[in-house]
């Protein structure tokens, strides 16, 4: 199967997206694949989440849309029943797990301590989300695992930035960070896609040079 991690090497820098209301779904899809940044996590955080998800699926083919904040089996089937082409989980329990490896896509569970991360490598998943990554330790603490665990890979988000990212992205256990920075609120509010457009090109231009 081929890995979440894998989908964004182009564009190492994943749009984590909140959306209330389905109908913003496609245009905000469509300035973010326009910024160079075509993989999109829609977070299950909303009502509206499974039809955003469905509208992108079915109208920006150039996308790779996925599902965020997938809690539960059921949350599995709801996602990919939607059209979602990944998913990514805040963390994982055994029965999460299994659920996601069952669906056929690609998954990211999430993690935050070493001991998460040693019992993923047991279950044979190499590849995680590191979840929240300011909150749990930030640079100095991927950068600590790159040692002793060198075949576990990540996708840090929570708390990343403009700033920041293109330092996440020189670890060498990191493939690509995921963030909301692009998205201001104010920009989503007064849906001016122009402005999502311009700082996804910004996003892109700067992972592509770290």
């Amino acid at each position: 199967m081929t890995s979440v991690l894998d989908l964004a090497p182009a564009a190492p820098v994943v749009p984590v997206v909140v959306i209330e209301d389905a109908a913003d779904a496609v245009p905000l899809a469509r300035a973010l694949v326009a910024g160079g940044l075509p993989v999109i996590e829609v977070t299950l955080r909303t009502p509206a989440a499974p039809a955003a998800i469905r509208a992108i699926a079915d109208e920006v083919p150039e996308a790779v849309v996925g599902a965020g904040t997938v809690v539960s089996p059921d949350g599995v089937g709801h996602a990919v029943g939607a059209g979602a082409r990944f998913l990514v989980s805040p963390g994982w329990t055994d029965g999460l797990l299994g659920a996601m490896r069952d669906s056929g896509v690609p998954f990211l569970p999430g993690v935050s301590t070493t001991t998460e991360v040693v019992a993923l490598l047991e279950r044979g998943v190499t590849d995680m989300k590191f979840f929240p990554a300011e909150a749990a330790g930030g640079l100095p603490y991927l950068k600590s695992l790159s040692g002793p665990l060198p075949q576990a890979r990540f996708c840090p988000t929570g708390g990343i930035t403009l700033a920041s990212a293109p330092a996440y992205l020189s670890l060498p256990n990191v493939a690509c960070v995921g963030g909301t920075w692009m998205l201001p609120p104010d920009a989503l509010t007064s849906r001016d896609w122009g402005r999502v457009e311009a700082l996804a090109r910004e996003a892109a231009a700067l992972a592509a040079a770290s």
